[in-house]
């Protein structure tokens, strides 16, 4: 079996519900993912996927094309699967096409992007192509096992120690609490000298990171990391706090709890799907959230 996955972290991060179930479902069945390495990796660490493949291979560009020059290599590696569920954004249908020239398989179609006027999670549309497969009512919550990447990488810090992890980004500045609050907040925690803060991140964050961290006792940066060590280190912490974004549904699936500041994004769709993540927000936005609410909501969460 294969299943084809692009989007960002987040998409992916939904996605996995669906590996879990083809696993469980067909246990013995090779399944593999062609999807971002980055992210693809999260599966076969944990299990999911027995391999995978890079979407942005160069002789994957045919198959993107009517009637394309199919590379063979491309053309005999889907020729080798009995299913294939593509969740890529294909609104002529070349793709699917060009896959029907080379291969036999059962092909099942899943959305790109989950539909917001259904008023259902992201997850449970995901899910929906593998009833084609008898496989209903399968777990819709993305899980990661936390402590097996930490054994993995050889985690030294103790999964209760008192540790916060932030992300202050996402794809989006307008899903972002105001920087100067979230500085704001870390130097509060860093006087207080009670908890060690992890602040994490990418490129999309620029030089923010280094920013907020800048001159603070008890906050380090941790920008870039492969996906199972930022999953490892978060799974170990005692709290994480970001915004709608990729790295806030991998902390929910590592079974951390978590805050969410929530902003204009559909929170029934894209919520992270977990039940010890909780979201905070405000009528007039973001900016409207002051660092006392939030810093108070943490403490609560911290000592709960």
């Amino acid at each position: 079996m294969l299943v084809i996955r692009g989007g960002a972290l987040g998409d992916f991060i939904l996605t996995m519900p669906v590996l879990s179930a083809l696993r469980q479902a067909f246990p013995e069945t090779h399944i593999e993912v062609l999807a971002y390495p980055r992210f693809g990796e999260l599966a076969v660490a944990s299990g999911l996927a027995d391999a995978c493949r890079a979407l942005e291979s160069r002789g994957l560009a045919g198959f993107f094309a009517r009637k394309g020059d199919l590379d063979r290599f491309w053309s005999e590696y889907f020729a080798g699967f009995n299913v294939i569920l593509s969740y890529l954004y294909d609104p002529d249908l070349f793709f699917q096409t060009n896959i029907a020239r080379v291969s036999k398989a059962q092909l099942l179609i899943g959305p790109h992007r989950p539909d917001e006027s259904r008023e259902e999670h992201a997850t449970q549309q995901l899910l929906r192509p593998l009833e084609k497969l008898a496989i209903f009512d399968a777990e819709p919550s993305p899980l990661i096992p936390g402590a097996r990447f930490r054994a993995m990488l050889g985690s030294e810090e103790a999964p209760d120690a008192r540790r916060v992890v932030i992300h202050p980004g996402s794809g989006s500045e307008s899903k972002n609490w105001p920087e100067v609050r979230w500085r704001e907040l870390l130097e509060r925690w860093s006087r207080a000298g009670e908890w060690q803060v992890d602040v994490v991140g990418g490129e999309v964050e620029g030089d923010r990171l280094e920013r907020l961290a800048r001159g603070l006792a008890n906050v380090r940066v941790l920008r870039n990391a492969p996906l199972v060590e930022l999953a490892a280190r978060i799974s170990g912490a005692q709290l994480f706090v970001g915004h709608d974004s990729g790295v806030s549904h991998l902390a929910a699936a590592t079974g951390v709890p978590g805050l969410v500041l929530w902003g204009p994004t559909h929170e029934p769709t894209w919520r992270p799907r977990s039940d010890r993540f909780v979201s905070l927000r405000h009528t007039n936005g973001l900016g409207g959230l002051t660092t006392d609410v939030v810093e108070a909501r943490v403490r609560e969460l911290m000592d709960s």
